[in-house]
């Protein structure tokens, strides 16, 4: 990265930072609902190298991500003294939009900045790739400014971001645990309250795996299906009388929403009791039943929230017959990946069944790997 950014800007970078992207074991959809959430930081990162520039310079970024209509590095710039929402648009937005919340937010003034990206989590896989990319220019801008933040303001401002500028009505789980995340742990997060709570994972002393399946069919959270289902519930809490469905009781009464609206709300409350369940299974050491509750997700997700698709649907299937312990579609849906939850002796057995599933389907090969419980974000250099 330093060598990077030396080559292209001439001069040395202030630092590197990274940030992680992320896994939900469990838990989904259910941070726009200020619910408790199961996430953890996985071992791929997005990496920054920044360096201010003097006041009044506009900001210079570069991705070593290859633009395949020019066949070069991608480049983008902005004037930071004139960001405001819908003004970046493309893969700088979310820089930009990170560095226009932390002006908004502390009233810190940030000045145009050179910036190197790398990373190593796959875009639109359900991961979170671009809130990899958001905290760790955050973590970046925040020190070098010397904004007056800690890591849950941080969480805060990048939602901001994301929300206010970028225009996605993303839930604030996705940056918390990049940020809160420590190895070896799966982070339980309130999202009403950020406040959080390190849950063992030991997944290597178990001698267990998390496989994961990236289809490969992209999705975006800003657009339509994720918007509908986040309104979907808020008009639920609205004729439940609650500020949202995180308020109710587990076993509140929703038969009289419309029909159309019910099955939302009632994955909402039984992935609520799913994450409780799930907790305690950990806590316990009951990995078998863990993974029950990994399956009982994916189908409450495909038949109440509708948020599956086939190759998804498929992918669990597989790996489900080739001894997953369970496995589950995790993220936003619309495609992205699935996990699932292997002894370490069936992995092999499981990625031979999802990769001859996509082919008999006709769809593109997945991409496959395993991914263990990391640190949270930090600065490298």
């Amino acid at each position: 990265m330093v060598g990077t950014f030396q080559q292209l800007f001439g001069v040395e970078p202030s630092g590197v930072w990274r940030a992680p992207g992320r896994v939900n074991l469990i838990g989904e959809h259910l941070d726009y609902n200020n619910g408790l959430v199961l996430p953890f930081a996985i071992d791929r990162s997005a990496m920054v190298a920044v360096r201010l520039l003097a006041p009044g310079e506009h900001s210079q970024l570069v991705s070593t991500w290859i633009d395949p209509t020019t066949g070069r590095q991608a480049r983008a710039g902005f004037d930071p003294l004139n960001l405001r929402p819908g003004a970046v648009t493309g893969w700088a937005s979310g820089p930009a939009g990170v560095a226009w919340a932390l002006q908004e937010s502390t009233g810190v003034q940030v000045p145009g900045f050179q910036m190197v990206l790398d990373s190593i989590v796959p875009v639109g896989s359900g991961l979170s790739s671009s809130h990899a990319v958001e905290v760790s220019v955050a973590l970046a801008l925040a020190e070098l400014t010397d904004a007056p933040v800690d890591r849950r303001d941080l969480a805060r401002i990048t939602q901001r971001a994301e929300n206010d500028f970028v225009g996605a009505p993303t839930g604030i789980m996705d940056q918390s645990a990049s940020l809160l995340s420590t190895a070896g742990h799966a982070v339980l997060l309130n999202c009403r309250t950020l406040e959080t709570e390190h849950i063992p994972l030991p997944l290597d002393e178990a001698r267990l795996r998390l496989l994961v399946v990236d289809t490969c069919v992209a999705h975006s959270n800003d657009d339509g299906g994720y918007a509908a289902r986040r309104a979907t519930c808020e008009q639920a809490a609205e004729l439940l009388g609650v500020d949202t469905l995180g308020d109710l009781p587990l076993d509140a009464d929703l038969s009289e929403l419309p029909a159309e609206i019910l099955p939302k709300a009632r994955h909402v409350l039984s992935e609520r009791a799913r994450v409780d369940a799930a907790v305690e299974h950990l806590r316990a050491g009951r990995w078998q039943e863990l993974g029950s509750e990994l399956s009982a997700s994916h189908a409450s997700l495909r038949d109440d929230y509708q948020v599956s698709c086939p190759e998804l649907d498929v992918a669990v299937e597989a790996m489900t017959q080739a001894g997953a312990l369970g496995a589950r579609m995790t993220g936003a849906g619309f495609g992205g990946s699935a996990i699932g939850l292997l002894r370490e002796s069936d992995v092999t057995a499981a990625q031979d069944a999802v990769l001859a599933s996509f082919q008999a389907a006709g769809w593109d090969e997945p991409r496959l790997f395993t991914v263990l419980p990391g640190e949270g974000a930090d600065r490298l250099l």
